[in-house]
């Protein structure tokens, strides 16, 4: 397998990325090409689908051996279901699967061609393997089951931001933030209302704790 590209996303670490694609659709990222593959040709004619499937790396979860069972941390980290019925990364291949929105094209840029994508679940500096359209009349299956993904499908939590917010700390960024935190990126058999809890999103440092169905973001500052 080769590595075709890599993403630029405002995620430097694991925690705190969305558990699937598309859940905070207004998360931006940019698919930029390795040196071989940098051939504006290879994108002819993408510019005409809306969205595009990712395959891609679990580059920091990668390890020797496998287990035919994992714990999903939406079930509590204790139930064992069997690996291929999961997006688990511990996986015999540890390949991930995105589906994004494709916002923008630029075929000549310092770095080569690029994409812009909305949407993405993936840390910076992901491996890509491979980029392919995302077709509505095949793709899309309206009467899917989601297996114990639907009986355990999460609400969202309400989002606190603190009343004075640093300078330079835009409304697009806070927008994105409480997307974020609406998902709950915590794992669910963490419920401790007193517990704070960080991770860096564009270029800040974000501590929040969860109580009553609110995350309360306690703390925001530039990520050194």
């Amino acid at each position: 397998m080769k590595t075709i590209a890599r993403i630029r996303s405002d995620f430097p670490e694991k925690f705190g990325i969305p558990r699937q694609s598309g859940l905070a659709d207004m998360l931006t990222a940019t698919v930029v090409f390795e040196p071989a593959y940098r051939n504006p040709d290879a994108l002819r004619g993408i510019e005409a689908f809306s969205h595009l499937w990712l395959l891609w790396n679990f580059s920091e979860t990668e390890r020797e051996k496998w287990s035919p069972t994992v714990r999903p941390p939406r079930l509590g980290g204790n139930t064992r279901v069997g690996v291929f019925a999961t997006r688990s990364p511990f996986r015999p291949n540890p390949i991930g699967l995105s589906s994004v929105r494709l916002l923008r094209v630029q075929l000549h840029t310092p770095d080569g061609p690029q994409l812009s994508i909305g949407g993405a679940d993936l840390m910076d500096g992901t491996p890509i393997y491979d980029i392919k359209p995302y077709l509505p009349f095949t793709d899309c299956h309206p009467d899917a089951v989601g297996g114990f993904a639907d009986a355990v499908r999460e609400k969202c939590l309400r989002v606190k931001l603190p009343d004075s917010l640093p300078a330079h700390f835009t409304e697009k960024t806070g927008e994105a933030l409480c997307a974020i935190l609406a998902q709950d990126p915590r794992p669910s058999y963490q419920d401790d209302p007193l517990r704070v809890y960080r991770f860096t999103y564009g270029g800040w440092n974000v501590a929040f704790r969860v109580a009553n169905g609110e995350a309360i973001v306690t703390e925001i500052l530039p990520h050194m």
